[in-house]
């Protein structure tokens, strides 16, 4: 064979030709090519022939010419060209290049695959496309995941993730731990959690095993308002088999954290029911959790998870006590948080910083810490609390340090009014936008004040008393409608 013949192989697979070609040789269009000029070397290329042999190959294919091995499925049989299965396919790149027995076989049984997913998946080899929908996701993930096709089977995870919904999370989740996607596990588990009131709705939640209610019962993760949603899927659960299922319900019980239930609702709807009074260890469970509110002294005895809020999402319903100074006047990162329902206080994670005189606000679930004193200085600083994982993240710093300051949130901002600098009183007006993370001086007040009242009314904020250090206001200021403009009002009767 000659040296043009070899280059001219070359060039077919690869799409470069090595060595010298001279000038009127060059029979191609210049849009196509290009060359680079090294002394007297061209190197002479077709970015697009290894797609376009591709296409040219997979015609070939349909045609049944050239074809080199035929897989087959039950009945169904689909030839194709060995080289291009192995260039493409991981599972055939190691059966053809490993002197397997099927190396040697024209027709290979592809045990255990859906035919239409084996078919779209040799096309996927040819073409590098491959349609998801509804029907075919999960023959597709697979036999993706069979043929080792780690690109597939992540899209296929994706399109289920992108479509997870309260009637077919549980069954995604079971799928995703099936064929090992630890991905997809993880989004549906936490799908689950976040919408548990919606899903315990589902016909999916009502077909699943005790150890899996269990399970889901004991989360800690669980997105509810009051654990009185809990105890209703759980009994909803019970009653849809209870002739098989009635025996388990004080197992089920015991994961319920009866005492974070308002008393009214244990004595008219947990007390009442009819499964609860037939079970002497259910009704055991119930005054338990009746004693924690009638005698407190009794809480200690309790387990830590009785009595521990799950991990709701929602600070709504729930006070937040955020740093200050404790007896000896000292400032506090501390953070607690008060359950009315519970009737008690549980600490949450510390702040980054301790902080008195300090600005909250809550915005979209989480609780923004802004600005204060920590014992030494006045802060600019701000953190902002994410309930679901009980932990404090930095963002964006005020563009002046204060303490004492109004705060209001509005239309999705928050404002801050006013405070002290630690020289001075402030009138600067500053707003803070979650979505740029930047905040923003909007306009000033009429006079300094910290330590002012600041409210939202019918889309207007209202600042009023407060001080600048040496005389006490009472004056109200009124910010209009977001304008950014700031009018002196009359004047309160006291100050």
């Amino acid at each position: 064979m000659n040296l043009a013949v070899v280059q001219i192989l070359l060039y077919l697979f690869s799409s470069r030709c090595p060595g010298f070609l001279a000038a009127e040789h060059l029979d191609v269009c210049p849009e196509y090519v290009f060359c680079e000029e090294l002394e007297d070397l061209v190197h002479f290329s077709v970015h697009d022939l290894p797609a376009r042999g591709y296409v040219v190959m997979e015609e070939i294919r349909r045609q049944g010419r050239l074809c080199d091995v035929t897989l087959k499925v039950g009945d169904h049989k689909f030839s194709a060209h060995r080289i291009i299965l192995a260039a493409s396919i991981p599972y055939f790149h190691a059966m053809f290049t490993n002197d397997m027995v099927e190396c040697k076989q024209d027709e290979i049984l592809m045990q255990g695959m859906d035919p239409s997913a084996l078919e779209a998946l040799i096309n996927f080899a040819y073409s590098g496309h491959v349609a998801i929908d509804q029907q075919n996701v999960q023959s597709l993930l697979i036999g993706s995941s069979f043929l080792q096709l780690q690109n597939v089977k992540d899209a296929c995870c994706s399109f289920l993730q992108e479509r997870l919904h309260p009637k077919n999370c549980l069954g995604v989740r079971q799928f995703a731990e099936t064929m090992m996607c630890t991905t997809l596990y993880d989004s549906a588990s936490s799908f689950l959690h976040q919408h548990f009131v919606e899903v315990s709705l589902s016909e999916e939640f009502l077909g699943l095993r005790t150890e899996e209610v269990l399970e889901l019962v004991g989360c800690d993760e669980l997105n509810v308002k009051a654990e009185e949603q809990v105890f209703e899927a759980v009994l909803a659960w019970v009653h849809h088999d209870r002739d098989r299922r009635e025996s388990l319900l004080p197992e089920l019980l015991s994961k319920i954290r009866l005492p974070l239930c308002r008393p009214q609702f244990l004595s008219d709807r947990v007390q009442q029911d009819e499964l609860i009074r037939c079970c002497h260890k259910c009704r055991d469970l119930v005054d338990e959790a009746k004693d924690f509110h009638l005698m407190p002294e009794r809480r200690p005895h309790l387990p830590a998870f009785k009595t521990r809020q799950r991990c709701c999402t929602s600070i709504t319903g729930l006070i937040y006590a955020v740093g200050g100074l404790n007896s000896s006047g000292d400032s506090l990162n501390v953070v607690e948080v008060f359950d009315p329902i519970g009737n008690f206080w549980e600490r949450c994670q510390p702040m980054r910083m301790a902080r008195s005189r300090v600005g909250v606000a809550v915005i979209n679930g989480l609780l923004y810490a802004i600005g204060g004193y920590d014992g030494q200085s006045r802060l600019s600083t701000v953190e902002v609390y994410n309930p679901e994982t009980d932990s404090w993240t930095q963002v964006s710093s005020m563009n002046s340090q204060r303490s004492a300051m109004g705060t209001v949130v509005i239309d999705g901002h928050i404002y801050v009014c006013g405070g002290y600098d630690g020289k001075s009183s402030l009138n600067s007006v500053e707003c803070y936008s979650p979505e740029t993370d930047r905040w923003t001086v909007v306009t000033e007040m009429s006079a300094s004040r910290s330590a002012a009242g600041v409210t939202v009314f019918d889309g207007r904020i209202f600042v009023s008393g407060g001080h600048d250090g040496l005389q006490i206001f009472n004056t109200v200021s009124l910010i209009i409608e977001l304008t950014q403009k700031l009018i002196s009002s009359r004047q309160q009767t006291d100050k």
